[in-house]
This record gives C-alpha cells, structure tokens and sequence, in this order.
C-alpha cells in the first residue's frame, strides 16, 4: 500500500508541479504543505474507492465464474446423463429387435416345418387317391382284411360327396354267458319280438306233464361300432395281388407267387413272407426291401405262370396299413336273438338243449323255426360269438 501511495504521491507530484501555478503558495510554506496534504487525502480516498470498487469488480468476476463452472459441471453431467440414457435406449432397441429377430426366425422354422409336414402329408394323400383308383387294397391295423372289389352301375344322382371312404364291416362280437342261461336265434325278427312280449314261459318236462320250468326271455344287447375313422398309408414292403384263379390249390399259388415275385427281372426282389387272405382270395406279399414294392404297384397286370406252361394276369395294387382314429360304439338290440334266463340243471346238458329248442320252435308256444341255439349250464363259462351275416341284418346273429 505505501508503494502504490508513493507512486501516485510521485505520479500527482510531477503532475502537480507541471501545473503549479505561480500563484499558489510554495510548498515550503505551511499553507503550501496543508493544501498539498489536503490533495493527497483526496487522491488516497479515490484510490481507496477505485480499489473497493476493482474488489467487487474481481468479487463479481469471482462469482461469475464459479456460477459458470457450476453451470458448466450440471452441463455436462446433464451431457452424460443424456448420452447414458441414449445408449441405454439404443441397446434397449437393439435388445429388442434381436428378440424380435429370433421370434421370428422362430416362427419361420415352425412354418418350414409344418410346410414340410404338410407336403408329406398331401404326398401320402396323393399316393392313396392314386391307389383308390385302382382297387382292391387291403387296410391293417391287427388283423388284415381286403377291401373287397366290386361292379356298380350308377342310377343316382350327382352330388357332393364326403371326403372320406366308406367301408362295410362284418362284425365278430364276443359275448360272454352267465351259467344257467341260453342264446336262441330266430330266422324271423317277428318270432323274437312276440316271444320277448311273452317274457315268462312254462316249459313241460315230461310226456304226463309231471314236471314244469319256468324261464325269462330277455332282449341281447350288443355293443356296434357305429362310426370308425382310420389313417392310411401305403406300406412300402407289401403288395397285394389280386384277380387270381379259383381253382387253384392254395400252396400252389403262394409258391408260384413267391417264386415269380422273387426274381428281379419281373421287377421283384427278396420275399419275406406270402400269405392268402381268405375273405377274399387275395394274397399280400412281403419283400425284404423297401423300394421293391413301389416299382411293382407301377404296373397294374403282371403274368404269372400258375401252372406249368400256362400264365394268369394278375392284379398287383399297393397295401395300405391302417391306424384307427377314431372309434365310437353303440349299445344295441339284436333283432332275431333272445336271452333265456333262468335254466335249472334238472336233467344232463344235451337232453335240456333240445328241450328248450323243440318247445321255442313250436308256434303254440309263439316260437318259430330257430337259426341257431346254444346252452350254458351252471358252473360253466362259455363265450358266444356274434356276427353279421348278411348285410341287411347289421346288428349280429349268433
């Protein structure tokens, strides 16, 4: 302080004394000395005032620039803040397309394989169109049977048709008997219903009628397959062969066959098994391979010589193995039998059998000529068997 006091004393002595006036009194004079004491102090007071005033300058200058390097600071963290949240959202997208790429690629395989499946499928279904049209085939599920092949004149009308086949069945039903108990099989329907109206009949066991039993006619009730749905597919081992004589013997024609089929310059190959179906005359062929099969069922009629020097045209179609689907039943009544209930074993089993068969066929006793009967005494587990025979009776006969 005293320097800068001293250098502006030095400053304004310099000043004062370019300007002193001769008419001011010297300075080596008391008036001269007060006076420039006087100026001094109002020079010290400026210069005091000029520095308070740089200090609040500066103070200023100081608050000014903490406040910008506050703002400063809440700048960038408020940057940082911003680019950590947009990487965070951008990965958060990114994130998201990639599950969302996956989904999809997902889904695309899903359809790829549902395509795959479906063209499978519409294959199989192709092949079986292609053998529908050429029958006979044969369906296996557990047993093997023969679809059977017919001529049919049309004399309908035309019309949408369901999409699926249909097929008769030939129904084998077994039953099993309570002891005591028999089955009789009218050939009329009307002789079943009026001894079923009965109920209650009175059976003579003696020539002097010393001797009664009473028995009760009940109705047979069956459980019917009445809807049966079945996946096919065409076996690439099997044949079927078909349009083969009658006459001849049954070994010899599964041997010529195996014989024929067994040769690849007819086309065929290695024969695992040759069996006759005998609901139809057909025979299934089972080769080792499976491509033999394919390469026959492309030529409809091939010759085999069945006897020596004599050869047959026979049919050669594709085999279709069966898977049931979808099966439902139905409880019904058979329209020609009658369940006797009721049967004492008063007399040996086959005197009592034609007892009970003489007096059901009589008509005085509402009975009629009888199809078929069969007795199960006490004590004894029999089992009947049930089936169609012919087509307009679809509920069985024992």
């Amino acid at each position: 302080m005293r320097v800068t006091i001293f250098y502006f004393f030095f400053l304004y002595s310099q000043d004062f004394s370019l300007v002193m006036d001769n008419t001011q009194p010297s300075v080596e004079t008391l008036e001269g000395i007060k006076k420039q004491i006087t100026q001094y102090k109002m020079q010290h007071d400026q210069i005091v005032a000029e520095q308070k005033e740089l200090a609040k300058t500066r103070d200023d200058q100081r608050d000014l620039a903490t406040k910008f390097r506050q703002r400063s600071e809440k700048l960038m963290m408020s940057l940082e803040e911003d680019q950590c949240s947009h990487d965070k959202s951008i990965q958060e997208k990114m994130d998201a397309l990639r599950h969302q790429e996956n989904v999809l690629q997902m889904e695309i395989e899903k359809a790829e394989h549902e395509l795959e499946e479906l063209e499978a499928h519409n294959k199989t279904l192709k092949e079986q169109t292609d053998v529908s049209r050429t029958p006979p085939c044969v369906f296996s599920s557990q047993v093997t049977t023969a679809v059977p092949e017919r001529k049919v004149v049309f004399k309908g009308l035309t019309g949408d048709t369901p999409a699926a086949h249909l097929f008769d069945m030939k129904s084998h039903i077994v039953y099993p008997m309570e002891g005591g108990t028999a089955l009789i099989t009218f050939e009329e329907e009307v002789v079943a219903k009026k001894i079923l109206t009965m109920r209650c009949h009175e059976l003579t066991l003696g020539e002097k009628s010393e001797c009664t039993m009473s028995v009760e006619a009940k109705p047979v009730h069956l459980l019917i397959p009445s809807k049966v749905e079945m996946d096919t597919q065409i076996c690439p081992h099997r044949i079927l062969v078909s349009e083969l004589p009658k006459k001849q013997s049954e070994d010899v024609v599964l041997d010529k066959l195996e014989i024929h089929f067994s040769k690849t310059r007819n086309g065929g190959g290695e024969v695992e098994k040759c069996d006759m179906l005998h609901d139809s005359g057909n025979v299934v062929i089972t080769f080792v391979a499976s491509d033999v099969a394919k390469c026959l069922t492309d030529k409809l009629y091939h010759e085999v010589e069945l006897q020596k020097g004599k050869r047959y045209k026979v049919k050669v179609t594709p085999f279709l193995n069966g898977r049931i689907t979808n099966f439902k039943p139905k409880l019904t009544a058979c329209p020609r039998t009658v369940l006797l209930t009721g049967i004492h074993p008063i007399m040996d089993q086959e005197s009592l059998q034609d007892l009970l068969e003489i007096h059901f066929q009589k008509a005085t006793n509402g009975g009629g000529e009888v199809d078929a009967f069969l007795y199960n005494p006490v004590g004894q587990n029999t089992l009947a068997l049930f089936q169609s025979d012919r087509p307009s009776d679809r509920q069985g006969a024992l």
